[in-house]
This record gives structure tokens, sequence and C-alpha cells, in this order.
């Protein structure tokens, strides 16, 4: 069976790429359904993180491995026990370690996965997890009508958090350091300011006690201040993007008593929340695809994340 896979090079350092080998999953039995792969979509910061040895990556020890969380495909047989899902069926599932880019993937139907509705589009339904974990963010954070709200970061979870944030009637701004990510920001048209926060750029745009929410997808290492200095009093800073170590002055943040939040992984409500938000077109997934690649163009994309990760956005990859 086709998988991508992590592994361990000579030198000790990672590489992703594509084997014909990798053990083909059993049948399925009880509720399980056993899924055909059609599109895959890559995680750029989790898979990146994997690729560079990162904080949460895969051991050494347990390498090779596969890795990902977005995965769309037929259902080609179901166990004894299905109840809701049936042959034909096309679901995305975002199962840690078992919705890998896979060809053929098992797992329960009561586990996190969606049937895709017939107006959603496969392929972008390819990166409906990197759409939940906004729709996460948007729904932990209970950002609302009025809220100034501001968004560091604009990749592509970025992107789409400040596309819901603007249907919810925030007050919206972005920001980054790359200036192909800031001009589809400009394109998608969600936000009411979007800055470029390169050299002094956060110091001369963004004012302090500003926003009621600041939602981190950058994770910069020793930026926590920044952040919450640009948070009013009262007001909530997300931690979202992967990083060691959350470090803050105390003080900074009793003084504005601060709500700290820690954002990670997306569920079967944000799963369908997400959806719905495609279909209704409040999210729009196209704008963020860039590359939609054969899968046997991965090794091209893997070495591209590892060295130059600013130059991707959304990727996908046909099975």
């Amino acid at each position: 069976m086709r998988a991508l896979i992590t592994r361990l090079k000579e030198d000790g350092t990672r590489e992703k790429v594509l084997v014909d080998d990798w053990p083909k999953p059993s049948d399925p039995t009880g509720n399980q359904v056993r899924v055909r792969t059609l599109f895959s979509g890559v995680t750029n910061g989790t898979e990146r993180n994997d690729l560079i040895a990162g904080n949460y990556s895969t051991p050494d020890n347990q390498l090779p491995s596969p890795l990902g969380y977005q995965n769309v495909g037929e259902i080609t047989h179901v166990g004894p026990d299905v109840m809701r899902l049936n042959i034909g069926d096309i679901i995305y599932s975002g199962v840690w370690l078992i919705s890998d880019h896979l060809e053929y993937v098992v797992l329960s139907e009561d586990e996190l996965l969606v049937r895709l509705p017939e107006s959603v589009n496969p392929r972008h339904a390819a990166l409906l997890g990197i759409a939940s974990v906004a729709v996460h963010n948007c729904r932990a954070t209970e950002i609302s009508t009025g809220d100034s709200v501001l968004i560091v970061g604009q990749g592509c979870v970025g992107q789409v958090t400040a596309q819901i944030a603007h249907s919810k009637g925030c007050k919206v701004d972005v920001c980054d350091i790359n200036l192909q990510r800031l001009q589809m920001a400009k394109d998608i048209d969600c936000a009411d300011n979007i800055f470029n926060t390169s050299g002094t750029g956060w110091s001369h745009h963004i004012r302090d006690g500003a926003y009621d929410t600041v939602l981190d997808l950058a994770g910069v290492p020793g930026m926590e201040n920044d952040l919450l200095t640009a948070a009013r009093r009262n007001g909530q800073v997300a931690f979202i993007a992967g990083r060691n170590q959350v470090c803050y002055d105390f003080n900074l943040g009793q003084a504005k008593e601060i709500a700290i939040k820690q954002l990670s992984h997306f569920d079967t409500a944000d799963l369908t929340n997400a959806c719905t938000l495609i279909e209704s077109y409040t999210i729009r997934i196209g704008p963020l695809l860039k590359d939609v690649v054969p899968v046997q163009d991965a090794e091209r994309i893997y070495r591209t994340l590892r060295d130059t990760p600013d130059s991707l956005m959304g990727v996908v990859f046909e099975w």
C-alpha cells in the first residue's frame, strides 16, 4: 500500500517520502469502515514540526511513521455494525495517526469524521481539518459582534480564522511578515486592517490595549509579552501555534487580569460546523489552495516544507 512516511536519513535528519510497501489495514469489523483515499491535505505546522523533530514530533525510535489528519476518501467496505455510513459515501476523517496520508484507512464510524455534503468540493475538504481548527479557535474564545480581534499569523488557519471572525461581526486585524500571505489576506478581504509586522512593524502598527482577543497562530518565541500588551484589560490571549514554553511577565498579565487560553485540535461538532460554513460560503477554501499535486510529487513538497515553509500555503495531494 502507498503511504507518505517520515523516516530518518543516514545523517540523522528526517525526510518524508512516498513508499509503496506500507502494511495494508485489515478488513473492517464491528462499526468500522474502510476508506480509499482520494485526497489528503498537508497540515503545514504539525507536519513540519515532525520533519524537523520539533517539540511534539514522533520520537526517533518510532520512525518510520505516517503522520497527518486530513483525509478525504470513498467508503469501499463497511463492518456489520455500521449504522450511519454507506458504501460510496465520501467522508473526511481527521483521526490522529489513523487518517494519515495513506492509500487506505480503516476507522470506526463514531470517530472524528464527517460525511461530506455534495456541495462541498472534495479537494477543498482535504483542508477541512485546518478549517475546523479555525472554527474551534473562534468557538473557544467566544468572539462575537463588535469585538476587536487581532490574528497573529496568516497561514491557512489564520486566514480561515479571519473569515469566521469577520462573519461574526468582529473588527478584525491580521498581521504577518510574509508578503504573499498578506496579499492573500487582502484578496480574501475579511480584515479591517492588514499589518506587515516585519522589522519594527509590530511596534508601529499594534497599539497597546487595542484588542478584546489576541489569537496567536505564529508561535514566535519571545513574543508573549507583546501579545499580552496588545490585549485590553480583562481581554484574552489564545496560544494556538506549537511552542515549547509560554513565558510572560506575571505582573503584566496580573495588572490587566488577562485570560490566557491554550487551544489545540477540533472535535466532530467543529467539523460539522466547518462544513456548514463552507456550504454557505462563509469559509472559502479555494483561495488557500496553492498546490494541488499528484501524491508522487510529495517529496518535493516536503523538502519545501522543511527548508522554506513560508513559500507554501494550502497543499492537497491527489491519490
